[in-house]
């Protein structure tokens, strides 16, 4: 999928490998959920704290999910650390994911996205003020 905001295309093209590829990998799989999420409206890809963040701006269906370099990791996806997105994926897959709290799951490559259990993370997000 392109970058409609070339600031965000930017924030990516900064990031250092292997985190730059992962990112892309979770960016590709929320807008994939998504489509498959029609009660929550459009997604939109905009900047918080530096940082991809995606929201549901007509609908508010979503808790923001954001994708960034992480100090304990080479990259996360994280929740609104107030929600309980990360705490009910952790109840879902217990001890799969290495986890910062109630913020992030937390990755060193690529290849350790999973893309069936980040799936639910991702709906879960997504669809947070809908249930």
């Amino acid at each position: 999928m392109s970058f409609t905001d070339p600031a965000i295309a930017a924030t990516f093209d900064r990031t250092p490998e292997p985190a730059r590829t992962g990112l892309l990998r979770l960016r590709d799989l929320i807008f994939d959920v998504a489509q498959g999420l029609p009660d929550i409206g459009r997604v939109e890809e905009v900047l918080r704290w530096g940082q991809p963040s995606y929201i549901t701006p007509d609908k508010k269906a979503a808790t923001p999910l954001r994708l960034g370099t992480h100090k304990s990791a080479s990259f996360a996806i994280f929740a609104h650390c107030q929600s309980n997105v990360i705490a009910n994926y952790a109840t879902r897959f217990p001890g799969w994911d290495r986890l910062d709290g109630n913020r992030a799951v937390l990755f060193d490559r690529p290849d350790q996205i999973e893309p069936f259990r980040l799936r639910s993370l991702i709906e879960d997000a997504l669809t947070y003020h809908l249930r």
